[in-house]
């Protein structure tokens, strides 16, 4: 990539623009990486400039037009990475979709979306585009990175990702009209255009398409590495959805603007692994991915020998007193300092490289509410995690924690150029540089969520600390209700609290308009099946486990325990959980009762388990539930079982203990 073709692509408000920028400035340093048969494969900033201008040539040919929208779908691979710069080079729009949607969920998106080409990964996501090509008829063309098993296919519209840049790689060389064409048609780009489409994830309905132009994606993802002073020298690691803003921000856009590379695991099921060998510095994780990795830990040790476990138990409790206070550069005293540094050597340290944060700079976790004890146990070992607030509606960043202000119970304070106001309901609302272009083809949608003035209300109920100007998220606003008696009921506060317990994967609170609160529970099978085994439970399933009668009890005991910390809070001491039961199944994305992203859709499960739920409140005992279930081939079917119902004590208020 020659000096002269940057040059004429002028500002750098665009990732095309960045990118030729880039392959200049940062031309021999890495720039992404993927792990292939155990072997990771390095590009440079100026391979990447290659092989997006190789592929965007050869899209060009098969008929790419500016402003035609473009499905990208599959897991975190350089190619579908590549993708978007290309797309965006010619002007188009890429559009990610969840590679584990169905096939109902994508026909939807892409319908919606109306697109032209679709990029995918390999067969499986192949095949769904072709079982849905009917309900798309604007779809011309379908590129697939993985060869395997496509070979025999009707190729009249379907082209190997590798031939489709042979293409465009034979016409940088032999057309140099095409070329600087390219490079014009780059230099055309404006930040105001349009750079991606990314679809919610649908929690209250149908996803919407939200639109974020390139000053929306570029301003936001660079006030995110001012905010933590990231640069060139980072690595990330790409493992969540690309259909996800997060990922979009972090693995893609802050590469563009900082330099730094993105590592691309071989597998989902090697990404623990696969993190450990390349030592990122700056991390984004869910609280579930946190939650799950001390789990695991949790397990391993409770079947290490009782000298490991007390040498353990002993510098975890050094960490939990000097670990934060350390982190943060507050005085410590030598003699802490030296016994904290002997905990780093036998336990922090190895507990870091097993968790791949041997070299972690920043942290980041996001989403939904992460457990205080969880959130602590990380920056305690010297990990300095972060929590921030944002939306897709956002281009994510709406708050984010400065280092040493850091605490468990918020959200942060207002992140670079973001403004924040509290409605007189105690909606959140906030408006930035990032806030979104609209929602495609859904004028009264827009108009409902941002204001004229440019203010987005983000369906959060929360409150800004006025001591410390940090931002508190309390629930989202439509699901804050109340019980029958007047009481709060912030469902999402109760179920954060429940899953803060190892056993409790997945909770669901009912209350609103109610005389009392009731919730679901999921186990988590990891650490309860580990405790099975150790306890000579046997078990041949998830329903068969989850209606034990020592699970419940040890499911009886956390429930316990959130309702007497519930008793201690005056304004939620009234929504003590009087009942619970275990589902005789997982919640899952592909059976409706979760988001892509892993959130609960409350009222979809509410009339789905409409019998469970008035089980609860009629006072049975027990109720037989028959429910339909997806395979991932796409087949139904239907589990049975016997849900069993618990009731609670209620704690008394510390106001009414003292009296008494």
């Amino acid at each position: 990539m020659t000096d002269a073709g940057a040059t004429r692509t002028g500002a750098r408000d665009t990732f095309p623009k960045l990118l030729l920028a880039n392959a200049v400035s940062l031309a021999d340093r890495p720039a992404m990486r993927e792990k292939d048969l155990g072997i990771w494969q390095t590009w440079t900033w100026s391979d990447v400039a290659e092989e997006v201008r190789d592929f965007a040539l050869g899209l060009q040919r098969l008929g790419l037009e500016p402003g035609e929208k473009v499905a990208v779908v599959g897991a975190n691979r350089p190619r579908l990475y590549w993708t978007f710069a290309a797309v965006q080079s010619l002007g188009g729009v890429p559009v990610p979709v969840y590679k584990d949607a169905v096939a109902d969920e994508m026909a939807y998106v892409l319908e919606h979306a109306e697109v032209a080409f679709a990029v995918t990964e390999d067969q499986e996501q192949t095949d769904k585009i072709l079982s849905i090509s009917d309900r798309l008829p604007g779809l011309r063309h379908v590129v697939y990175d993985d060869e395997r098993g496509l070979r025999d296919y009707d190729h009249t519209r379907l082209h190997a990702f590798a031939e489709v840049q042979k293409t465009g790689r034979e016409r940088a060389t032999s057309d140099p009209g095409a070329l600087a064409g390219w490079h014009e048609r780059i230099a055309l780009g404006r930040g105001s255009d349009l750079a991606v489409m990314l679809y919610t994830s649908g929690t209250t309905g149908k996803p919407k398409g939200v639109m974020l132009s390139f000053d929306n994606v570029l301003i936001s993802a660079a006030n995110g590495i001012d905010f933590d002073t990231l640069t060139a020298q980072e690595e990330v690691v790409a493992y969540l959805p690309i259909a996800w803003v997060g990922d979009h921000i972090f693995s893609y856009a802050q590469s563009f603007v900082a330099g730094f590379c993105v590592n691309c695991p071989e597998s989902a099921e090697t990404t623990d692994d696969d993190r450990r060998e390349i030592g990122p510095t700056y991390v984004f994780a869910p609280p579930r991915v946190y939650e799950s990795m001390l789990t695991r830990t949790q397990v391993r040790m409770q079947d290490a020998g009782k000298l490991k476990q007390k040498m353990v138990d002993h510098f975890l409790a050094v960490a939990d007193r000097l670990g934060e206070a350390i982190l943060d550069g507050r005085p410590v005293g030598l003699l802490d300092r030296l016994h904290y540094r002997l905990g780093e050597f036998l336990v922090y340290g190895p507990l870091k490289n097993r968790y791949g944060f041997t070299r972690t700079r920043v942290a980041y976790t996001a989403g939904e509410a992460i457990g205080p004890e969880i959130f602590r146990f990380y920056r305690s070992i010297g990990v300095n995690l972060k929590q921030l607030y944002g939306q897709t509606e956002a281009s994510v960043y709406v708050t984010l924690q400065p280092d040493a202000e850091i605490r468990a119970d918020t959200v942060g304070v207002p992140g670079p150029q973001v403004e924040i106001r509290i409605s007189e309901n105690g909606e959140v609302l906030y408006r930035s540089p990032g806030v979104f272009v609209g929602y495609y083809k859904n004028d009264q949608a827009t108009a409902e969520t941002k204001t004229a003035d440019g203010w987005v209300h983000s369906g959060d109920a929360g409150f800004i600390e006025t001591a410390s100007g940090h931002l508190k998220i309390i629930d989202r606003a439509k699901d804050v209700g109340k019980l029958v008696d007047g009481t709060l009921f912030a469902p999402k506060y109760i179920e954060n609290k429940l899953k803060f317990f190892a056993d409790i994967k997945e909770a669901v609170a009912f209350g609103d308009g109610r005389g009392f609160v009731t919730v679901f529970l999921n186990i988590d099978l990891a650490s309860v099946g580990a405790w099975a085994e150790r306890n000579d439970v046997v078990y041949a399933s998830y329903q068969e486990l989850a209606a034990h009668p020592q699970v419940y009890a040890r499911i009886r005991t956390a429930v316990d325990r959130v309702n007497r910390d519930l008793s201690a809070e005056a304004m939620m001491a009234g929504a003590q959980i009087r009942r619970f039961l275990i589902l005789h199944k997982e919640l899952d994305a592909d059976d409706g009762e979760l988001t892509r992203t892993q959130k609960v859709r409350r009222s979809f499960i509410a009339d789905r388990y409409a019998p469970l739920v008035e089980a609860l409140y009629d006072g049975s005992t027990e109720k037989h539930v028959v429910t339909e279930i997806a395979f991932e081939d796409g087949r139904k079917g239907t589990i049975t079982g016997d849900v069993r119902i618990e009731d609670m004590q209620v704690h008394a208020t510390a106001k009414r203990e003292a009296a008494e």
